[in-house]
């Protein structure tokens, strides 16, 4: 667990739990022992890299197999990979006779690209996306700067601030999903498309 306990670590620094010890528990005792061994083996290969806090949190990854299971994703998109943590779990989730899909017949997408493009990635995965299926955004509450003022804000961190403030406003407003925000790794909103 040497190497869970250091990766939970990293992890943490992007969580927004305020104990490190209870965020420790979460993924010692839900998380890491049903992780797929081809997935605990690319976490602790990415939690050597220089930037390893863009990875997707292994709770959130949790949750998202549980979606595409309770969606039977076949039809699956993601925009952003960085070194293809939420794309191999998808792979190792989905059934083998997942296919290409087409306008309206996407079943499940994951969005963790450019926070800028976000709302302009929302527009088309809603064309993209049955209804009934889910998106995913990463990132949803960056790093707790959706709360601060402008100012206050790291300069390298405010033109992601804005674009994410601009599609937390989008996805409230827009009557075509629901919408659940979850305060897993930097926060990730859940859309499930109703129209």
């Amino acid at each position: 667990m040497a190497s869970d306990s250091k990766n939970s670590t990293g992890a943490f620094k992007k969580g927004l739990l305020q104990s490190e010890e209870l965020y420790k528990y979460i993924l010692e005792t839900s998380v890491y022992p049903r992780e797929p061994e081809p997935l605990k083996e690319l976490r602790e290969l990415t939690a050597t890299h220089p930037r390893a806090l863009m990875a997707t949190a292994a709770d959130a990854g949790q949750l998202m197999t549980m979606l595409l299971k309770l969606v039977n994703a076949k039809r699956t998109i993601e925009l952003g990979v960085f070194t293809g943590y939420s794309l191999l779990l998808t792979a190792l989730t989905i059934p083998d006779d997942g296919k290409k899909g087409n306008e309206g017949s996407f079943d499940f997408a994951f969005v963790d690209a450019d926070k800028v493009n976000f709302s302009n990635y929302h527009g088309r995965l809603m064309k993209l996306l049955r209804v009934g299926g889910i998106v995913v955004y990463d990132n949803t509450l960056w790093a707790g700067s959706v709360v601060m003022s402008e100012e206050s804000t790291p300069e390298r961190k405010r033109p992601g601030r804005q674009a994410i403030v601009e599609l937390n406003k989008l996805l409230a407003g827009d009557p075509r999903i629901e919408i659940s925000h979850a305060p897993l790794g930097d926060g990730i909103t859940i859309c499930r498309r109703i129209l």
